[in-house]
């Protein structure tokens, strides 16, 4: 189906062919599988020998329309949808590494993405060196012959950190490695890694691709030969597939992504700037703001805008930030981000909860760092009910 080029177009248009209902709404396949003409059909279909859907839990036509459209937005030749954002970076690791095998990632990420790599995938023999998100020369010195992955968040979650994405896809590729970046603060409306050098994007398309904190959904971006060649194999096997209904709601939920992300980082950059001036605050992360440590190059990276991620630290440690948290009557008490609605949380103790003290003191996480998702909410109303535990610290 011809579509147009440009990013907003492609947001509501890419896809698969209407069906021969000619619907104007994508349709959502609920069918667990599907039936083949005759045995012969079926053998080359199982095979792949012949382009076709088989069985939901690796082909389904919804989920395909899904995974067409957020390649096209990032600009990468192909992708694989996954049931959560963590089961892709499980589908990523199964997919490219093996016991011997070394990889380099940012000490900044999420939680659970430091679990999955020092934990679970060490189980079977995979070393992982966890290096600063900003030093470009600690990657490089972190990098050894087995060296098969570098990792990366960008924003990270939840001190907004910045990675030079062209240095590290530039150290990646020197080292014969593969670079992913997890794009999940930004999405491909602000940030496209592919066009900067990564060869692997990384999404939790439960954060701001679904935008209205409905389904878990993931999904991981790259080359054809990646797709079909590592990953495909693992997901017909494994079964960490994103499921049709789950599809369906993120894909109606890319329609909107550009104008929600346009809206929510203005209204973040409003309360950070806010925040910055309230004397109860230590100090406020985020891109958009001329203090962030990397500021020029989160402009240059993110089309100009910050994203709608702030966090800030306040006077008081763990306890002041808890009655900050406590006092909010508007901001919802979650640890997602990407919702229409804005959400609060103590990343210490909830995203980044299972880390010991030393890999958060390492992450720069403290026990007096609040995290904002700002969503659609009035601005004003945010800093009147983030000003009732401030002004009574």
């Amino acid at each position: 189906m011809p579509v147009g080029t440009r990013r907003d177009t492609l947001a509501v248009r890419e896809g698969l062919p209407r069906s021969v209902w000619g619907e104007n709404s994508e349709a959502l396949f609920l069918t667990s599988s599907f039936v083949q003409p005759d045995a012969d059909t079926a053998a080359a279909r199982f095979a792949n020998e012949e382009e076709a859907f088989t069985y939901s839990r690796f082909t389904n036509p919804t989920v395909t329309m899904f995974e067409r459209r957020l390649a096209a937005l990032e600009g990468s030749e192909s992708c694989i949808a996954t049931a959560s954002g963590m089961s892709a970076i499980l589908l990523l690791g199964l997919g490219v590494l093996k016991a011997g095998d070394h990889v380099v990632c940012s000490q900044s990420v999420f939680g659970s993405t430091m679990m999955l790599f020092s934990r679970e995938f060490g189980k079977f023999g995979v070393e992982t060196s966890f290096v600063s998100q900003t030093d470009v020369n600690a990657w490089r010195k972190a990098v050894k012959p087995n060296t098969r992955l570098l990792f990366a968040e960008s924003p990270t979650n939840p001190l907004t950190e910045v990675c030079d994405i062209r240095a590290l896809a530039a150290i990646a590729k020197e080292a014969g490695a593969l670079f992913a970046v997890d794009n999940c603060f930004c999405s491909p409306a602000l940030q496209r890694p592919v066009e900067l050098g990564a060869d692997v994007v990384i999404h939790s398309g439960t954060k701001y691709l679904d935008g209205q904190g409905r389904v878990i959904a993931g999904a991981i971006c790259g080359t054809e030969q990646l797709v079909n060649e590592k990953l495909m194999p693992v997901m017909r096997s494994a079964g960490m597939s994103l499921s049709p209904f789950n599809a369906w709601v993120v894909l109606k939920g890319l329609e909107t992504l550009s104008i929600r992300m346009e809206a929510q980082s203005t209204r973040a950059l409003q309360l950070a700037t806010w925040l910055e001036a309230q004397p109860q605050i230590e100090r406020v992360f985020y891109p958009g703001l001329s203090s962030h440590p990397q500021h020029e190059l989160a402009m240059a990276q993110q089309s100009g805008k910050g994203g709608a991620v702030v966090s800030f630290v306040v006077k008081g440690e763990r306890k002041g930030a808890f009655h900050v948290i406590d006092s909010t009557q508007i901001c919802s008490i979650t640890a997602n981000l990407g919702d229409t609605k804005t959400t609060i949380t103590h990343p210490a103790s909830t995203s980044h909860g299972r880390l010991t003290e030393e890999q958060r003191q390492a992450a720069g996480i403290t026990q007096g760092m609040i995290r904002v998702a700002v969503g659609l909410d009035d601005v004003e109303d945010l800093k009147t009910d983030l000003l009732r535990g401030l002004a009574t610290l």
